[in-house]
């Protein structure tokens, strides 16, 4: 696959709902190697995070930098940003299990949806990267439910073996 786009909370870091402060992230197990994998790969990497936190009022878009930029100084770089603002009522296109980020993040790193990779934690991961007609690699946590498990193309047990999986991956 070309490039492998990242769920953020539950996936990337430790899931603390519409978290404003960036000294509370903290990166889940195996995070920073396994993007330092990529990266020595050569493939390009993104996040595509809902984070409705903002429409609600509950962070200012300040803090999400805040906590975004965190998120790039404990796991390094990414080469792309997709980031829905929106709450749940908003219907705008970009906001999972719509495709919308995952598009835009595909088309801004050049790449067919068709050959990327979406790797997250819960079914709207996994729904957008299927609407977006890109390959899907869920991780289960303890907020995964049970039927988006069962209805996932792909599972793995975490994400240096998500990571492993998504590089073997060959494209359509």
């Amino acid at each position: 696959m070309r490039a492998i786009l990242f769920d953020r909370d539950g996936t990337l870091i430790v899931d603390l709902p519409y978290n404003n402060d960036a000294k509370r992230v903290i990166p889940m197990p195996g995070a920073r190697a396994a993007l330092d994998r990529l990266r020595a790969a050569g493939v390009p990497i993104g996040v595509i995070t809902n984070q409705s936190g903002v429409a609600r009022g509950l962070i200012t878009l300040g803090e999400l930098s805040e906590v975004n930029d965190r998120v790039e100084e404990l796991l390094g770089p990414f080469d792309v940003w997709e980031v829905c603002v929106h709450d749940e009522t908003d219907g705008c296109p970009c906001r999972k299990p719509e495709p919308g980020m995952v598009l835009s993040a595909a088309r801004r790193l050049g790449v067919p949806p068709a050959e990327c990779v979406v790797i997250g934690d819960i079914g709207r991961d996994m729904e957008a990267a299927r609407a977006a007609g890109a390959r899907g690699i869920l991780v289960p946590t303890a907020v995964t439910k049970i039927g988006e498990i069962r209805a996932a193309e792909h599972v793995a047990p975490d994400l240096p073996a998500a990571v492993e999986a998504a590089l073997a991956f060959q494209p359509p």
